[in-house]
């Protein structure tokens, strides 16, 4: 294979990253040609001690994905003093490594091309033992430098979409000139037959406001954005597997930490580059961001319920007692959540997180008057006053009753 590299032209770099070998072995057997190679017997010795052995067999054995660096982390911080090699050498003795497929790769320049996908995961919360969630990871990765953002979220809603699309504009500090997006519904509506994509209008007018535009990959070519697709596999073995979360808020919460102290600051195996480091030469090769903020507004209808909630994305939000129509406008913005009865804003409430979460506002439920609790009946009828009549009086009624006379207290 290595021959076969070279007569193709590649260079020993190249081939090194082809093949996963070290450069100094690639020279070696293009010097040595097709001449079969005789391996030395290996030096006796015990190089990785027994309790690191069983515990990684287990961890093998409970999650079969999880990858060598984050076994290396984790027993290390156990004591383990060996070389990171002799760790991968014999997890390929527990795990054989899958062959591996050469594919042309395409580079970049600064600036140029962030790709965007969604990713399902699916999740037990603490808060909620023995229940399955699904979950989705938005991530945006940058082409050139493979800088990663990412965020977990309960739906691919075109709202959350663009919520995700601000906030990492916001965190990376400006914008590629192009987005490229799969066949997600929330990107691309259809395409003709002359091949002409239709995008999405909404998410059109907010990359226009930054500056962007959207690009669609080829169909049934979802290789042509492996920078973003290949991290799943990252994120799913590196970060998520063997670790419990809370809730949504603690699973972004512990994934924010580890984008920025392991994801971000590794070196990447294609690059050869400290990921923060590169992304520190292309930040400034990326479009400024605009002077104001996008305001996305997304406007549906929705009812007001019994309780005087209305429902949008999942979630409650309230509204005033004095709301006098049964059916409300209902805007979504970025971050804010705007509710209007005949064209005035009667509600505004921050975008909630999740689902079936409720939000009501104290100001909208009004407190009952004094007058009015004073009309209010007594709490029991022990409480109630109860007028005192002479038994003349009884007697009275009693000889009306006999008789048929109607009765009037």
């Amino acid at each position: 294979m290595i021959l076969e590299l070279k007569r193709q032209g590649l260079g020993v770099s190249a081939i090194a990253r082809q093949t996963g070998l070290d450069r100094k072995t690639v020279r070696k057997y293009l010097e040595r040609g097709l001449e079969a190679p005789i391996y030395g017997p290996r030096e006796p010795g015990d190089r990785l001690a027994e309790r690191f052995r069983s515990y990684l067999s287990d961890r093998l054995e409970a999650f079969p994905g999880l990858s060598a660096r984050r076994l290396h982390r984790e027993i290390k911080a156990m004591g383990y003093e060996g070389a990171y090699s002799t760790l991968t050498e014999y997890l390929r003795l527990i795990r054989p490594a899958t062959p591996r497929q050469f594919e042309r790769r395409f580079e970049t320049p600064a600036g140029k091309q962030a790709q965007v996908d969604f990713a399902e995961f699916q999740v037990a919360f603490t808060s909620e033992p023995g229940v399955m969630r699904k979950v989705w990871l938005f991530s945006m990765v940058l082409g050139h430098s493979r800088w990663l953002w990412g965020r977990f979220c309960p739906n691919q809603t075109l709202e959350t979409v663009m919520r995700c699309h601000i906030t990492a504009f916001d965190m990376m500090g400006g914008v590629c000139t192009e987005i490229l997006y799969d066949r997600m519904k929330t990107a691309v509506i259809g395409e003709d037959a002359a091949g002409v994509v239709t995008y999405n209008e909404s998410l059109v007018a907010l990359l226009a406001h930054y500056g962007s535009a959207p690009r669609a990959c080829q169909p049934y070519r979802a290789k042509t954005k492996g920078k973003v697709e290949r991290p799943f596999r990252y994120v799913r073995q590196d970060f998520f597997l063997g670790r419990s979360f809370r809730d949504l808020d603690d699973l972004n919460a512990q994934f924010e930490e580890w984008r920025t102290t392991i994801a971000n600051p590794r070196i990447h195996a294609t690059t050869q580059r400290i990921v923060d480091e590169h992304f520190a030469e292309e930040q400034p090769h990326l479009l400024a961001l605009p002077a104001r903020p996008y305001e996305a507004v997304l406007t549906v209808e929705r009812r007001i319920s019994h309780e005087g909630m209305v429902s949008v994305g999942g979630n409650y939000y309230s509204v005033p007692d004095t709301a006098r129509r049964r059916i409300v406008e209902v805007q979504n913005h970025p971050a804010e959540v705007r509710i209007f009865e005949d064209g005035q804003l009667i509600a505004s409430h921050p975008v909630l997180e999740g689902k079936r979460q409720r939000r009501v506002d104290p100001g909208h439920r009004k407190p009952v008057p004094p007058a009015r609790r004073a009309l209010q009946l007594p709490a029991s009828p022990v409480d109630a006053a109860v007028a005192r009549r002479p038994l003349a009086f009884y007697e009275a009624v009693g000889r009306r009753l006999a008789s048929g006379v109607e009765v009037r207290s």
